[in-house]
């Protein structure tokens, strides 16, 4: 009849010591993968309780745990925050007091490289007590463009390209024509891994308004584009213009090394004749000394003579000319200097013209 107030005195010790034995124990522990976008801010929860044994200081520490070390990111100690490390003061305790049991954190302006695993661990000797929180910071899809490949017109294949320079894999892009009302054509084929839609056999019915979503986990980006499908245009003028247009080219290309060629041979062949010295040509021999003494000796004899006996002399042949037996060099004297006489002195003396054939450069007489 006693056992059962025996056996719930006994039980009510044995919770009583297991309350005793029981140390901090931390209660957030409902996220443990955390997924955000970059430039957002997240909360990281970190809250706990102590146990009656539990008398020593409060340590709180959130660390980046990282393959061969841990990164402190804050810290609480003996009534103090420090919160000045990797992170440039980015992050902050949401309750000024953690010691009332809330370790949470918040990270501001998040960038890709905060991804990672972060770890709180609250200290209260003799207890001891970690949680951990993957963090995964990722990139919207940015600077999405649209634009066709191929030419818009009726009968052939073109393709709408769709394609974002900057966001985190991975992402998908989806197409639409209009306000998202009109279904895509019927022989359209979208992919929506590389963000192309195919277009077989073009026709009219295809022109139109098309947008492009680009979407990954943390957010989205449009574009959008024009369609356009025309008549075809006359290819074989095209082709004749581009054949006449590549010969007309063609000949001017050769009229202007034909010019250069002819140009350079003139120039050498000036150069050539400017710079020949006909050396097997012996130059004629000088008849100035010549005239001279046929001038001297026959100059008494024109003195004497009257007009009416002139016209023997009247016309000089140039066949009458002294030869060669006759040419001397004029001897002078070491002080004898030659007078030079004036054209008129010369004809008052009697003096007739003698012409005296002149010397090419190549050594011939002209």
């Amino acid at each position: 009849m006693e056992s059962p107030p025996l056996l719930c005195l006994l039980y009510a010790a044995l919770l009583f010591r297991a309350d005793l034995n029981e140390g901090v124990t931390i209660t957030s522990t409902e996220q443990t993968m955390i997924t955000k976008a970059q430039g957002e801010k997240v909360t990281l929860p970190c809250t706990f309780t102590f146990g009656p044994q539990d008398t020593g200081s409060l340590d709180i520490e959130w660390v980046l745990v990282e393959p061969n070390e841990e990164q402190t990111v804050i810290m609480y100690n003996g009534d103090r925050i420090y919160d000045r490390y990797n992170m440039d003061g980015r992050v902050q305790f949401v309750n000024p007091n953690p010691a009332t049991g809330d370790a949470t954190i918040d990270i501001l302006n998040l960038q890709a490289t905060d991804t990672g695993t972060y770890q709180c661990k609250v200290k209260k000797p003799p207890s001891v007590q970690t949680q951990r929180i993957q963090l995964t910071v990722l990139v919207k899809p940015t600077k999405t463009n649209c634009y066709v490949e191929g030419s818009q017109e009726i009968g052939t294949d073109l393709t709408l390209k769709c394609k974002s320079k900057e966001g985190s894999p991975i992402i998908t892009y989806y197409w639409k024509k209009g306000t998202g009302t009109e279904e895509l054509p019927a022989t359209a084929i979208s992919n929506s891994d590389t963000g192309d839609l195919l277009l077989k056999n073009a026709s009219q019915i295809h022109s139109g308004m098309y947008t492009c979503r680009a979407s990954n986990r943390v957010g989205t980006d449009e574009c959008s584009l024009e369609l356009n499908v025309t008549r075809p245009t006359n290819r074989a003028g095209r082709i004749a213009g581009a054949i006449i247009g590549t010969l007309l080219g063609l000949l001017l290309l050769a009229f202007f090394i034909f010019c250069c060629l002819k140009k350079q041979r003139e120039k050498k062949y000036e150069k050539e004749v400017h710079h020949d010295i006909r050396e097997d040509v012996p130059p004629p021999k000088s008849r100035a000394s010549t005239a001279r003494s046929y001038i001297g000796s026959n100059r008494s004899s024109l003195g004497s003579m009257s007009p009416s006996n002139m016209d023997g002399y009247a016309k000089t042949q140039y066949n009458k000319v002294p030869s060669e037996e006759f040419e001397r060099a004029p001897v002078q004297t070491p002080n004898f200097q030659p007078s030079k006489v004036a054209a008129p002195n010369l004809s008052r003396m009697g003096a007739i013209p003698v012409m005296i054939p002149a010397q090419s450069k190549d050594g011939s007489i002209v």
